[in-house]
């Protein structure tokens, strides 16, 4: 395992510390278990921009740009 550093405020600080406590893990397996559960249930959907370049025409490279805008590529 990476060793890494996250910085809470006070209120999820309490909670870690509450949860850690109830379950009887450490605080750093809490995190972990959150952090998987988080990621594994998201959705996955492709980026903006994703699977529009399956248009079969050989221009696209040229008009890569124009592509890229029209998907919301880089638009949060």
């Amino acid at each position: 395992m990476k060793r890494t550093t996250i910085y809470l405020d006070a209120d999820s600080e309490v909670l870690l510390k509450l949860e850690a406590l109830r379950s009887g893990k450490p605080a750093a397996e809490v995190i972990r278990e959150a952090i998987r559960a988080y990621v594994q249930d998201r959705p996955g959907r492709l980026p903006p921009g994703g699977g529009a370049f399956r248009s079969g025409k050989k221009t696209t490279a040229e008009r890569a740009e124009d592509v890229l805008r029209d998907s919301g590529f880089g638009e949060d």
